[in-house]
């Protein structure tokens, strides 16, 4: 298991097999689901399974867990994934349990994470989306520095869209 980052309180990593059902569980939870895309949980259990064996090849882009720095207690999911196939621009995602919603975690995580993709060089852009009506996620965006820079369509969502230039 390698370490990707590490915050006051998060430790962002990779996913060990075990915690695959951990994992799964996370997006069972109605309110965490919520805002994110529709997945059936064989589709989760592939996307799992894809980022263990992804591991190897990359550190810039993967999914990671966030777990707390003291208690090792699992948090929630994180990822950066290369844009519309574009390489140099990453898409930064994430989910967390409720339990830590409002206490400033999101933005740690993001903070960190824009840290850890623009340490590769080969990086211009950071962005996200998110859905119109998740304005908890947008505030965590702008405050890790990323932009509203107005709206994109996808898989036909309307969706708000951020990004951060090197």
């Amino acid at each position: 298991m390698s370490v990707i980052t590490q915050t006051a309180r998060l430790i962002i990593r990779e996913f060990l097999p075990e915690e695959m059902e951990t994992y799964l569980t996370h997006f069972t939870d109605e309110k965490v689901a919520l805002y994110l895309p529709k997945r059936s949980r064989e589709e989760r259990i592939n996307i799992f399974n894809n980022a263990l064996s992804q591991y190897p090849v990359t550190k810039t882009a993967g999914i990671w867990g966030m777990f707390d720095l003291t208690s090792n207690e699992f948090i929630g999911s994180c990822l950066l994934r290369p844009f519309n196939d574009d390489l140099t621009i990453l898409e930064l995602g994430y989910s967390m349990e409720q339990k830590y919603w409002g206490q400033g975690i999101g933005t740690e995580m993001a903070l960190a994470m824009v840290d850890h993709a623009f340490a590769d060089e080969s990086i211009i852009a950071i962005v996200a989306v998110t859905t119109l009506e998740n304005i908890g996620s947008q505030c965590v965006l702008e405050k890790a520095g990323l932009k509203r820079e107005g709206d994109l369509v996808r898989g036909g969502e309307e969706l708000a869209f951020f990004s951060l230039k090197r």
